[in-house]
């Protein structure tokens, strides 16, 4: 005889892997905040700046997916972590650069 499967139980551990899954992006989409020194930036300004991306042609796409893949090499980490991982230190060595 077959083993009776537990729909409902299957159903269970599908829902909560799919919510562990959910979480995890949030997180990670937080943490992309954070490295990129974004988290400087106030709520709309940000999230004017993801409506735009959301809405810009495929050559700008483009141009923004290779920025993201050179971050993700290890370039734009180590800058990230040389100013203390929040961007502050290197826009303000970038403006002190467009005053002088």
């Amino acid at each position: 005889m077959r083993k009776v499967r537990d729909y409902d139980a299957e159903l269970r551990v599908l829902n909560d892997k799919a919510k562990s899954i959910k979480a995890k992006k949030i997180q990670q989409l937080g943490l992309l905040v954070t490295a990129t020194g974004a988290n400087a930036l106030d709520l709309d300004t940000l999230a004017g700046a993801l409506a735009a991306a959301v809405e810009a042609n495929a050559q700008a796409k483009e141009a923004w997916r290779a920025k993201g893949v050179a971050f993700f090499q290890g370039r734009g980490r180590k800058a990230g972590r040389r100013s203390g991982g929040n961007g502050e230190s290197r826009n303000q060595a970038d403006a002190g650069e467009a005053q002088g």
